[in-house]
């Protein structure tokens, strides 16, 4: 079976029914989907819940959309692979506890904008996060954008993704790794806690923050002071000035 490519904007798209069933039986890396939005096809609804058993993000687009991503004959199915490999939580977890370095992780709770997840990136790689853990529906694709926005800092640390972000902050805590969700919903500013620790900071999406289920099952809360009228930062921002407080207290 051969394999039908074309690129934008570094992304590399799969498209057309039989080569993304090959794709999908050779466990290729796929971080979203595009469906043709109203198209009846029996192969491409057993495509879509392939997808969704691996809880691949899926989107339901008209064609016009459709041919503006791809001008081949995509047949109604387009795929997005991802430019890098992720890797397990466990193999990520369990290789930084065999080090000698105070583990530190970023949790990633549905932040969208594909620009703030690169920059995030590029911050997280800078203050020597060890591995940033996000969630397989509903965040920002790992795409061409992400990879320019971190600057290329995406390939030089591991990416995690999970089913549920819950289940990864128990795994965490399990392996005694204190978590810390940054929330204004806190009296505690970051400055007040011991981030000397091995630790997880968990950052929300950008419209609603941390989600109230994460929140209720986490170790810490910190929150970052607003002096000014604005009562909120951008979460790229705000993940920066978390993650050098942990520098800050580390290198003491």
């Amino acid at each position: 079976m051969v394999f039908y490519f074309c690129t934008m904007k570094k992304e590399t798209l799969l498209f057309g029914i039989y080569p993304v069933i090959e794709a999908l039986k050779a466990k290729q890396t796929i971080d979203k989907a595009y469906v043709q939005k109203g198209l009846q096809s029996p192969k491409i609804d057993a495509i879509v819940a392939d997808l969704e058993a691996l809880n691949t993000t899926i989107s339901y687009v008209p064609l016009e959309k459709m041919e503006k991503l791809c001008r081949s004959n995509h047949q109604g199915i387009i795929l997005i692979s991802s430019p890098i490999e992720f890797v397990g939580l466990e193999t990520m977890v369990e290789a930084v506890l065999e080090s000698e370095k105070k583990p530190l992780f970023l949790i990633l709770d549905q932040i969208s904008d594909v620009r703030n997840f690169g920059a995030i990136l590029r911050t997280a790689e800078c203050t020597g996060v060890d591995g940033v853990i996000i969630q397989k529906k509903g965040g920002a694709p790992v795409s061409g954008d992400t990879v320019k926005t971190s600057a290329g800092a995406i390939f030089n640390i591991p990416i995690c993704k999970v089913d549920h972000i819950k289940d990864a902050i128990y795994y965490l805590q399990g392996s005694g790794i204190t978590t810390i969700a940054a929330t204004e919903k806190t009296q505690d500013t970051i400055y007040n806690l011991e981030l000397n620790e091995p630790m997880a900071i968990v950052m929300g999406s950008e419209g609603l923050g941390v989600s109230k289920s994460v929140l209720s099952i986490v170790d810490k809360k910190a929150s970052l002071p607003l002096l000014g009228v604005i009562n909120s930062l951008n979460v790229s921002v705000a993940c920066g000035a978390l993650l050098y407080e942990v520098v800050r207290q580390r290198s003491k």
